[in-house]
């Protein structure tokens, strides 16, 4: 059975909730047949206002963590943005956290519209629905569909992992691969650090600093293969490091919550959040490296390189030049992710999907 927690403001949030609560449990059994659905409705305001999306969804994920749920939705009276434009829904798989924003759903048709959205955010939080994006094919749309039925039938019959550390982990990836990867999808976490503009700003200011360094031109000649790739692994552990720690990304269970279901959820969350990261870097290096690699052949000139070295230049000496330059860079990019927001940080990692077709149905 997958419970899925409903939180409400009081007040109209709560009467909303309190309205649709009979029947959505037959609205997402419509849109989900494969899944025993069931609803637990709970008033809590989670946040005082003002309060930022990120705060809102922490405060929900806590609430879901101690009461054992599977997903949370979140109604709340207050008005929320993403990229400071207002849209009625947000989700965020990884959280298993949807919000919904009753003051964006108008004054007409209210209870329909609130419906359609918790079910829509019920499906996003499968980690398979793009909600910005609902211009599909049919071919397309029946993949979807497909992928959606098997993640609704895993969430209902996800194995109880063993007690211990390695057997929880194993049972979250064997037992949730197919959520794993879709959480992992929603994220996007090829986009990571292009959301983070410090971070990238810093990447490239040091890889165009260490091309025009003749210093960096001769420790590249020196260092060798091995010691560049440990230089390598350095810089991304660096970057994952910088942006894990440094807004505390890394969940622990919570003290009330007991039993293998809970720790399943925060080991699968960390997970999660652990190949976001790790994606991300690696994305940036790829693409410092293609750009450092362009630069170098392009804009160094090679007799310039070779007075430096004091011998003839050549394409390994080139690449060589450009892998460590982008190490570098990366390096860079840590210490500029470690001076962003803790709230940007979160908002790039985890990506809140807002919904724009709700939002376009105004």
């Amino acid at each position: 059975m997958t419970v899925i927690g409903l939180v409400a403001s009081p007040g109209p949030a709560a009467d909303l909730a309190q309205n649709l609560l009979a029947d959505l449990t037959g609205l997402i059994s419509v849109r989900l047949p494969d899944g025993d659905w069931q609803m637990r409705l709970v008033v809590d305001r989670l946040v005082d206002a003002p309060a930022d999306l990120n705060r809102l969804v922490d405060a929900a994920r806590r609430r879901l963590l101690d009461e054992g749920w599977q997903m949370a939705i979140c109604i709340t009276d207050l008005p929320l943005a993403t990229q400071r434009r207002p849209v009625v829904a947000h989700a965020s798989a990884t959280h298993a956290v949807a919000v919904l924003s009753l003051p964006a759903l108008g004054a007409v048709g209210v209870n329909r519209r609130a419906a359609d959205a918790i079910v829509r955010l019920v499906e996003a939080l499968l980690g398979e629905v793009d909600t910005e994006n609902a211009d599909l094919d049919d071919r397309a749309t029946r993949r979807r569909r497909v992928a959606l039925y098997r993640r609704t039938r895993e969430l209902n019959e996800v194995p109880v992992p063993e007690s211990g550390a390695v057997g929880l982990i194993t049972g979250v990836l064997t037992g949730n691969l197919r959520l794993l990867l879709g959480m992992l999808r929603a994220n996007r976490p090829w986009r990571l650090v292009s959301r983070l503009s410090r971070a990238l700003v810093a990447a490239l200011a040091v890889d165009i600093l260490a091309l025009v360094t003749s210093d960096i031109w001769r420790l590249s000649n020196a260092l060798g293969p091995a010691r560049l790739s440990i230089l390598t692994v350095g810089s991304l552990l660096a970057v994952v490091l910088s942006l894990v720690l440094g807004a505390g990304l890394w969940e622990r269970v919570p003290p009330r919550a007991a039993g293998p279901a809970i720790r399943q959820q925060v080991a699968l969350f960390n997970i999660v959040t652990i190949l976001t990261v790790v994606i991300g870097a690696v994305a940036l290096y790829g693409e410092l490296v293609v750009l450092t690699a362009l630069g170098v052949f392009v804009m160094v000139p090679d007799d310039l390189i070779a007075a430096a070295l004091g011998h003839p230049v050549g394409i390994s000496d080139q690449v060589q030049l450009a892998w460590l330059a982008s190490s570098l860079g990366t390096l860079g990019g840590a210490l500029g992710a470690g001076l962003e927001s803790d709230e940007a940080v979160r908002e790039a990692a985890y990506r809140y999907q807002p919904d724009n077709e709700l939002s376009a149905d105004r």
